[in-house]
């Protein structure tokens, strides 16, 4: 009969499978929220570990429970782990059901009387209150910088390379392109556009920081045209005015269209130019210039400076479109796609983060149905992401595209050691919170403590990777598990003692559980409404408490 295997299955999931299900609500609102993000990698990111969370839930909530309840038959048939067909010899000795594991006995006999004392509370208070204040300070100063150069290895050429550009040719930095449109204007202003190179001097030290125009780093078609046409345009039969260019635009096309073909005298500059289809027509050239290296020392590494590399970025575009008595233009580099990011990822980060956590506020408040508890926890997660980014700057790292992924991520991890305790310490009965929250940690904390102990063993090894991308990401995790499970584990429990509500009305009365026995004694007395039905329970609790432990 597996009437009792249904039933044990069942509570285990009204208990444990409400607590998947807030957590893994939780991240998924987190993760789906982050998929809006402008940043591409973020959002694609956050929908894929979205959609992963969704199958995960579900298959812990089928798949997992049936696997579960399998196993369960074949302890009860007395048959062998691997070797099912086969059955064991019947141990002689009774089976009294699952003891306490050692973790719960630390944390009902150590951890939590610890806490939970009047000192410990206080203490446990002061010391968060300080570490929240350096996440504070260290969140304020994490700068967002160009990391381009940490996912080139330690020992590449590459490293060598770009510390002698560095040295020897600061003034030899990106391309920059300014595009000048429509034909008929570039006429009108070809001598101004000639002459364009005047109008970059001088900009080196300051935005738009544009490196000295000179032969090796400016190209500009209408200048060689116009040195061309007064050495060699009377030769060619081209008729000038008195400025020394074709006196109407067909000719200037024409001959335009002529020295910068590419066995022209301006085969240089035949790929700045786009002509029309039937080469009548000019649509568009373009001048070639250049940024001076735009790098800086952050704590003994060599950067690429994002600040101004954003002002030059902003400074050249505010700088063209003063150009009103030129050709309609735009400027292009290939470094605006990254300089584009750097704008946004620092406001991308916070709102994305904020979104999230203000999310996870509303899912805890809805699945745990109490606004203090919810609360408290959100509170929890809040101060945890915000000494996580403290302690990046404390470590040096910065925030990019890389980070801003991780510190999402660390959203949803958080949750998960602070939500399993809230949602416990809820369904502890008893007036007494300090007990309360002991049953909890008891209860739940070895599961929390496990996870985040596997979740450290598995990033742990990419502390030592000589890639940026793993080393960043081991060490936002390992922040991630150590201040989540500091939070959930410690500050979360006293925060309960002091200000947790009263518990739900169908909360089960805490248990006492003997030393070196394993059965338990319940602390409320037995009303005349539930006698029939205690024995059965005492009965069923050890067994269905080691069904509950391993579905958490």
């Amino acid at each position: 009969d597996d009437t009792s295997l249904i039933k044990r299955g069942a509570r285990a999931l009204s208990r444990a499978g409400a607590s998947i299900t807030v957590t893994s609500l939780t991240d998924l609102v987190a993760f789906a929220i982050s998929s809006s993000s402008a940043l591409p990698a973020l959002a694609s990111f956050c929908a894929f570990a979205s959609i992963n969370i969704l199958f995960l839930w579900m298959l812990a909530a089928t798949f997992f429970v049936a696997c579960m309840f399998i196993d369960e038959k074949r302890q009860r048939d007395n048959r062998r782990d691997c070797l099912c067909c086969f059955n064991r010899k019947v141990d002689e000795v009774e089976d009294t059901g699952s003891k306490e594991g050692f973790l719960s006995r630390y944390f009902r006999r150590y951890h939590a009387p610890a806490i939970l004392s009047r000192p410990g509370k206080m203490f446990t208070l002061v010391f968060f209150s300080v570490l929240f204040g350096l996440g504070v300070y260290g969140t304020i100063k994490l700068p967002v910088e160009d990391s381009a150069r940490n996912f080139i290895p330690v020992d590449s050429y590459i490293k060598d390379f770009s510390e002698a550009a560095d040295t020897y040719f600061p003034s030899s930095g990106e391309a920059l392109y300014i595009t000048f449109t429509n034909g008929e204007e570039i006429y009108k202003s070809r001598e101004g556009l000639a002459t364009l190179d005047t109008r970059l001097r001088g900009l080196s030290e300051e935005p738009p920081y544009i490196a000295e125009p000179n032969d090796y780093n400016y190209q500009n078609v209408m200048a060689g045209l116009k040195d061309y046409l007064a050495t060699d345009g009377a030769s060619i039969g081209v008729v000038t005015g008195e400025d020394g260019w074709p006196t109407n635009y067909e000719d200037f096309v024409a001959t335009l269209r002529s020295y910068a073909q590419f066995m022209g005298p301006g085969a240089k500059y035949a790929q700045d130019i786009a002509l029309s289809s039937d080469g009548s027509d000019l649509e568009a050239l373009r001048v070639k210039a250049e940024y001076v290296r735009l790098t800086k020392t952050y704590r003994g590494e060599v950067l690429d400076d994002a600040s101004r590399q954003i002002d030059a970025m902003d400074a050249t575009r505010s700088m063209i479109s003063s150009w009103t008595d030129l050709a309609p233009a735009f400027p292009y580099s290939a470094t605006f796609i990254a300089i584009e990011r750097f704008k946004i990822i620092n406001t991308e980060l916070y709102r994305n983060v904020g979104l999230a956590i203000a999310a996870v506020g509303i899912i805890v408040l809805i699945t745990v149905a109490n606004i203090v508890t919810a609360l408290l926890i959100t509170v929890n997660v809040a101060f945890c992401i915000i000494e996580i980014l403290g302690a990046m700057f404390a470590l040096g790292l910065v925030i990019d595209s890389v980070s801003v992924i991780n510190i999402v991520l660390a959203v949803g991890l958080s949750i998960d050691y602070s939500a399993h305790i809230g949602h416990c310490f809820m369904v502890k009965g008893g007036t007494d919170n300090d007990a309360r929250a002991t049953e909890s940690l008891a209860d739940i904390g070895a599961s929390v403590l496990n996870g985040a102990m596997s979740t450290f063993l598995a990033v742990a090894v990419l502390l030592f990777s000589k890639s940026y991308v793993f080393r960043t990401l081991a060490i936002q995790f390992a922040l991630t598990v150590t201040l989540g499970v500091l939070h959930g584990l410690i500050l979360l429990p006293v925060l309960l003692a002091l200000f947790g509500p009263k518990p739900f009305a169908s909360a089960e009365p805490i248990k006492d559980v003997n030393e070196g026995e394993g059965t338990v004694e319940k602390k409320e007395s037995i009303s005349p409404m539930n006698t029939a039905h205690e024995t059965q329970h005492e009965v069923e609790q050890v067994g269905e408490d080691a069904f509950e432990e391993n579905t958490a």
